[in-house]
């Protein structure tokens, strides 16, 4: 049997640069003083926004006809929000020999975000797995994380993500439920607009999770954060994110065959069970963080790219199985999500 070769060239995501470049302009120029004020407020529509494009692209119909295979997503919904947050609650222990306190709070914060949709499409099509559980997956993990990620973290996280004080429940409402449901009431109206202009929504989708990154580092430059950050730590984190990723890996394919899944299932639970969105996470954490939000998305933003390269490699050598092929393919699938644009529960071809 021929032995499969990796791609040629891993992804990139091609969001990440301008992600990295947003990041460099907060430490080069933070906003201070009366800018930090309007830098703030303006994050803080732009992330209303984000939240009400997210209700009006989300079809409730279809994803309510996912429900027939709800074993399948109440495996990944489990893996989402049960193992994940076990995994991180258990690197508790690694502070503070590996980790300092603010990456680890960053750590359990990955732990406790929504699963992509797009990637984890595309990367099920790729190895041939079953798309529509796939999408359904993934979109019932991003409706359920609106509320689910935000009460965890003020569970686990306690004072360092506002807990459950009166203001941060009235933020949590405010910027991220109001918006969502309104974006679900007026979808009817608005979903066909939406639907025609999609190209330029995705360039304000885009935009505002710039606008919410650089006003969450420029916060943190200001509270002198990145101070306590050194590149031993930061070497340390992404191999404690390599094997949370490797675990995730294994006991989604191993344990969902012992759940009697068959092969085309598997493969949407991994790689939907496995990987968490960069894209739900962001204006999150700068809702919940506020000053301490830059740190608490770098191990966020490190594991995004990371679970890009991983899974594009297991992807392709998946597709080679001689297993393989029994399941639905999406044509024209890509591996890479960059934005809110691409979390829409109908398959294309983020």
């Amino acid at each position: 049997m021929r032995r499969p070769r990796p791609p040629a060239r891993l992804p990139l995501d091609p969001y990440v640069p301008a992600l990295l470049a947003t990041v460099g302009l907060a430490a080069l120029l933070p906003a201070r003083g009366p800018a930090a004020t309007l830098a703030d407020g303006a994050s803080a529509g732009a992330v209303a926004l984000l939240f009400f494009l997210y209700g009006a692209r989300l079809s409730t119909r279809e994803a309510l006809d996912g429900l027939r295979h709800w074993r399948l997503h109440a495996t990944v919904l489990a893996c989402t929000f049960l193992l994940f947050p076990a995994l991180g609650l258990a690197a508790r222990a690694l502070v503070p020999a590996l980790l300092t306190q603010p990456l680890y709070n960053g750590l359990l914060f990955l732990c406790l975000v929504p699963s992509t949709i797009q990637s984890s499409i595309a990367f099920t099509s790729i190895a041939r797995g079953n798309v529509p559980a796939a999408i359904c997956a993934g979109s019932f993990s991003s409706l359920a994380g609106i509320v689910l990620t935000p009460l965890l973290a003020g569970a686990l996280l306690g004072g360092d993500a506002g807990g459950f004080s009166t203001d941060s429940l009235v933020k949590i409402v405010v910027q991220l439920l109001l918006p969502f449901l309104l974006g679900q009431l007026l979808r009817p109206w608005v979903g066909g607009f939406l639907t025609r202009h999609k190209k330029v929504l995705g360039r304000v989708d885009r935009g505002s999770i710039l606008l919410v990154v650089y006003a969450a580092f420029s916060a943190g430059m200001a509270a002198g954060v990145w101070q306590r950050v050194s590149l031993p730590r930061l070497g340390a984190l992404l191999a404690v994110e390599a094997v949370l990723l490797a675990v995730m890996l294994v006991v989604t394919w191993y344990g969902s065959a012992r759940l009697g899944f068959g092969r085309a299932d598997r493969i949407a639970i991994q790689f939907a069970g496995s990987k968490k969105s960069l894209a739900a996470g962001l204006p999150m954490a700068s809702v919940l963080f506020g000053a301490q939000a830059s740190l608490a998305v770098l191990p966020l933003m490190l594991f995004h790219q990371m679970q890009l390269m991983v899974c594009a490699v297991l992807a392709r050598r998946r597709a080679r199985d001689p297993q393989g092929g029994d399941g639905p393919q999406l044509p024209g699938a890509r591996v890479a999500e960059v934005s809110p644009r691409a979390q829409h529960p109908a398959p294309r071809g983020r």
